[in-house]
């Protein structure tokens, strides 16, 4: 469970790190609102700022968040 000091919150989890598309995460910085989406494979891991169409960083407003896991 998130504790209330976290700066990052979990909004989508889907995969497996077992399979070869691996887990991926979509999270949420409290601070900025900026999402980014994480995956990992075997022993890779990779984050990225998850961009719009215009290739901006998608924001996502924490007061829409709630509590969230």
């Amino acid at each position: 469970m998130a504790k209330k000091n976290d700066r990052f919150v979990v909004v989508h989890k889907e995969g497996s790190t077992l399979t070869n598309a691996g887990f991926r995460q979509l999270l949420v910085d409290k601070q900025t609102g900026v999402t980014y989406l994480m995956i990992s494979c075997g022993y890779g891991h990779s984050v990225t700022p998850l961009l719009d169409a215009q290739g901006r960083p998608v924001i996502t407003r924490v007061d829409s968040l709630g509590e969230l896991d």
